[in-house]
């Protein structure tokens, strides 16, 4: 949770150091672009290759390497010289975060048993909220008190005491676990999605700055190919030896493949909507750093609010209905605040966002904590790793391609007025997405397997297909083979 809670709020807090970067540096748009999209791109390309690690070398293991590399790799952030040397140390420090953050769904999933997950994953939703409320807040203070002069770059460095307090207690607490029989690294297989992830992610970058070349659609066209070529490849080795990247018998199972599509339309929303709220606030309205994190607070508090009751008490009642309701209650919230924007101009005032923000934040609730629980429900336990990874790749690959899609959507022909104007028009491609989401969601089972009542526990979920049941009952029988073993350190880890 320390892992999740420690990305989470380093995403948000340098959302709202943005200008100040930019100012400090003399970085380009472009530039500001690659500070966040090239943390989310490193991230959501390394994560299954890093929940993937876990289940081969040990989830334990990969988490300590992860902090420790995350750690490091924030200390660079701080420390940066130009716009250039803070760029390469945000990919590593995506990459890094890489490693940690899936073993975090991998613990839980494989520690805890399956009526147990849904309180946990409501307490991963309230920690989301929390992260949420602790990273603005953080940035926008720690860049207006300007600690020893340092401005922005504290935003990094609190990471260090963080990282180390985690390195301590997750070297004492946590439990060694890993996959029950023997797996290998598809290298070729990671290659291949990388560089499928970057001919889509580059040209959405840098196309609107060097006003959309006609490489950039080549670009981006190639990238279908070498996904198909990256599937292809998966099955064979899959065939061959047991031991592919992604394990796409997973998408066999219902509720993994819907709620993946789910989480990465979802991403692509939220990567829009994030950044460009934090330049309408500071670039279109001149609020400082400060102003705009105090801002965001009802949204912050609202999405931790709900996060925490849908899982435990809305999900097991009303079941795929709790998230679609969310994203609804979204698209109120974004209509909420064009309205008011729209309203009241460039006079608008903090108290006046408040309403449409805790709209807004309450969807979003709904919405995250609930998701994850629907996704890895059905999921085999031998595959923990990997099901967790591709979770958070492809939710992090749609934030990455909404902060890409950001220069497509926000475009203001200068300051103040023309930034609000274009934040307006984003906000419409928001919802746009957010009703997609909705519509999505239909393929999501009606309820999570472990939400079913007591008398039908016994029976195969119709949603899983045959194959994947087997390999579940295989999972849980080997998981019972282990539990005596287990069981006092899986006490201790809880």
């Amino acid at each position: 949770m320390t892992a999740a809670f420690m990305d989470l709020v380093d995403v948000t807090i340098v959302n709202i150091a943005i200008p100040a970067i930019q100012r400090d540096l003399g970085a380009t748009f472009g530039a500001i672009q690659w500070i966040t999209a090239g943390y989310a791109l490193a991230f959501a390309a390394g994560l299954i290759t890093g929940g993937r690690l876990g289940d081969i070398h040990g989830r334990k293991r990969l988490f300590l390497i992860g902090v420790g590399g995350f750690t490091l790799a924030s200390a660079l952030c701080g420390f940066a010289t130009g716009p250039d040397m803070l760029v390469a140390s945000r990919i590593l420090q995506g990459g890094t975060a890489a490693l940690m953050v899936p073993q975090v769904l991998s613990i839980v999933h494989a520690t805890f048993p399956a009526h147990e997950r849904g309180k946990v994953f409501g307490l991963f939703g309230a920690i989301v909220g929390l992260g949420a409320v602790s990273g603005p807040l953080l940035g926008a203070l720690l860049t207006q008190w300007d600690l020893f002069g340092l401005g922005w770059r504290p935003i990094f460095l609190i990471n260090l005491p963080v990282g180390v307090a985690a390195l301590l207690l997750g070297r004492a607490y946590i439990t060694e676990s890993r996959a029950p029989r023997a797996l290998r690294l598809d290298l070729p297989g990671v290659v291949v999605a990388i560089a499928a992830m970057l001919l889509v992610m580059y040209p959405l970058t840098r196309g609107a700055e060097l006003d959309w070349p006609a490489w950039c659609f080549v670009t981006m066209a190639a990238a279908v190919p070498v996904f198909a070529a990256f599937v292809a490849y998966e099955r064979r080795k899959a065939r061959r030896d047991g031991s592919p990247l992604v394990e796409l018998s997973l998408f066999r199972v219902k509720s993994f493949a819907a709620g993946v599509a789910v989480q990465l339309t979802f991403g692509i929303a939220l990567g829009i909507f994030f950044l460009v709220w934090t330049l309408y606030m500071q670039l279109g309205l001149g609020w400082s750093a400060l102003r705009a994190g105090l801002t965001g607070v009802p949204f912050s508090i609202a999405v931790s609010v709900a996060a925490g009751l849908s899982v435990q008490k809305l999900v097991p009642r009303f079941g795929r209905r709790v998230l679609q309701a969310g994203a609804l209650t979204m698209v109120a919230g974004i209509g909420l605040y064009v309205w008011e924007a729209e309203r009241y101009g460039m006079g608008i005032t903090s108290w006046q966002m408040a309403l449409p923000l805790v709209v807004m934040g309450l969807g979003m609730g709904l919405v995250v904590a609930p998701l994850t629980d629907a996704v890895l429900s059905d999921v085999p336990r031998e595959h923990a790793g990997s099901a967790s990874g591709i979770v958070n790749s492809v939710m992090q690959l749609g934030n990455a391609l909404g902060l890409g899609l950001v220069s497509v959507v926000f475009v203001p022909d200068g300051f103040g007025r023309a930034v609000a104007d274009a934040f307006t028009g984003a906000l419409g491609w928001v919802a746009a997405v957010l009703a997609v989401v909705f519509v999505v969601m239909f393929a999501l089972p009606a309820r999570p397997r472990q939400h079913a009542e007591d008398g039908d526990a016994d029976e195969p979920d119709a949603t899983v297909p045959a194959p994947a049941a087997a390999a579940h009952a295989d999972a849980d029988a080997d998981a019972d083979a282990d539990a005596d073993a287990d069981a006092e350190p899986a006490l201790a880890a809880r």
